[in-house]
């Protein structure tokens, strides 16, 4: 197992992951989209598990997107019921496992029941210390910022902000739906493409990105480890020089 060259003193406190290629890692093999995204729900465990194992305190996965209610409906249908599939089954493990679940996301338009299950299951696991797991279920970047936008404004004209000169980066950060999470230090996309495509864009300002051919149902422990070690390689200088970024070290 790689994990045995992870640096557990200097982990990454968020990992943000785009699980993309279900679709066509089942076409490859002759099945339809809904058996990928079956599929995909195994490697959803694995990794969870992964990263409660070397001690990540946030891990993100992008679900669904506000752009995905635009496939078909079969398919849309399918990846509802899997939802709430995969929560009632999960429930019981995210509680022995002391993990917390979150959603962000314009949850108000997933389906009923798929929304009770998962708000029933988020309050079942609230008082857990260990690794937060975030869905992002309808969620996309542009739909958060405009949103928050709306808020702001909004205040702004009850009085609540009295200065719009208030109005700063923290500001904004308290009006996105990821207020009380921290920013990924890593996003990891699968699947080969090359793209953000409308995920965490305010807060993955500074964050390391990885992008792996590796399908989503056959991204693996090992992988999601080696990436962790080449990040702790990485120089992260936000905007300073690396001897500025040296110095401060010494």
């Amino acid at each position: 197992m790689y994990k045995g060259n992870i640096n557990l003193d200097i982990l990454p406190e968020h990992i943000a992951i785009v699980m993309d290629g279900n679709g066509r890692w089942a076409k490859q093999k002759g099945f339809d989209r809904i058996f990928g995204h079956t599929n995909g729900i195994n490697t959803v465990r694995q990794i969870t598990e992964a990263a409660a194992e070397v001690g990540i305190k946030y891990l993100t996965l992008y679900t669904f997107s506000t752009e995905n209610w635009n496939r078909p409906q079969e398919e849309i249908h399918g990846i509802m019921k899997l939802l709430v599939e995969s929560i009632e089954k999960e429930s019981e493990t995210f509680r022995k496992n002391n993990v917390r679940l979150l959603a962000i996301g314009d949850l108000l338009r997933l389906p009923e029941d798929v929304n009770k299950k998962l708000q029933t299951c988020i309050a079942e696991t609230s008082s857990n210390t260990g690794l937060s797991l975030v869905l992002a279920l309808s969620y996309s970047s542009r739909w958060e910022i405009t949103n928050a936008i709306k808020n702001i404004a909004k205040d702004c004209l009850s009085g609540k902000i009295d200065d719009i000169g208030l109005i700063d980066e923290t500001v904004i950060s308290d009006y996105l739906t990821t207020r009380n999470i921290p920013d990924p230090d890593i996003v990891i996309r699968t699947g080969g493409d090359i793209r953000i495509s409308n995920f965490l864009l305010w807060q993955a300002a500074y964050a390391e990105f990885f992008f792996t051919k590796t399908y989503w149902p056959e991204f693996t422990k090992d992988e999601f480890f080696r990436i962790i070690s080449e990040f702790q390689n990485r120089e992260r200088r936000f905007g300073k020089t690396s001897e500025q970024i040296k110095s401060t070290k010494n």
